[in-house]
């Protein structure tokens, strides 16, 4: 499942991340320090350190705005969210083909991950870089992303994918991985599915027995399908 979620961050927060991100003390390392043998030979960015000050500050605002949002949690269904990263392209730099690794460790916890979904947070207005686009790969063929500043982009970890070179300005972005109480993409696309037309009947005042009847079959396939 690829969905865009608009509005994860307001006006307000993406001014202060940016700030954060472009301060003169920024903490900006070679991006292949994070990365596995797969990514690391097709990897050109820079990241901020995932254990400053600035990440992990910063990494919570993400947070809580992702808590706060019930079209993220409607889709991803997170169990557990790695703790989110911040990069940086410009001067042609760019992420060629490659999958997400299966299982990543939250960096001081001893807990393991799956990665049942990637996101990409765009920090930056698209008009300010050139390139940078977030092409991702499905039964479908390619999908072309550059959203605006504040949207939020979820794509089954399973996928390829590959960031084109910034041939002016920079992209700046937040990314993490969720693994999701419900593994399969395609019973996560269901439950969404289900979930929206629940919320639509219930606001245009369908029939109470009959919309209590869908949202029980709502939450016994979540029953079904979860793990925790």
């Amino acid at each position: 499942m690829l969905l865009k979620i608009p509005g994860v961050l307001n006006a307000e927060q993406l001014r202060m991340v940016r700030a954060r991100l472009l301060a003169a003390d920024a903490p900006w390392v070679d991006g292949r320090v994070t990365a596995g043998y797969q990514g690391a030979p097709v990897k050109r960015n820079q990241q901020i350190d995932e254990n400053s000050r600035t990440a992990l500050e910063l990494g919570d605002l993400i947070l809580g705005a992702l808590e706060r949002n019930p079209l993220f949690i409607s889709a991803a269904l997170p169990n557990r969210v790695y703790p989110p990263m911040f990069n940086r392209y410009e001067g042609g730099m760019h992420f060629g083909n490659h999958v997400d690794g299966a299982v990543r460790l939250i960096p001081g916890s001893g807990i393991k991950l799956r990665t049942d979904i990637s996101a990409t947070l765009f920090l930056e207005p698209p008009e300010n870089y050139d390139g940078g686009e977030l092409l991702v790969e499905d039964t479908y063929g390619e999908h072309v992303l550059k959203l605006c500043a504040g949207d939020l982009a979820v794509y089954p970890a399973t996928s390829r994918h590959r960031v084109t070179p910034v041939t002016r300005g920079a992209r700046l972005a937040c990314f993490f991985w969720v693994q999701s109480l419900v593994r399969d993409d395609s019973q996560r696309r269901l439950l969404l599915d289900l979930d929206q037309a629940v919320q639509k009947l219930g606001a245009t005042g369908a029939d109470a027995q009959a919309l209590l009847q869908l949202t029980g079959s709502y939450h016994n396939l979540l029953r079904m399908w979860s793990e925790t």
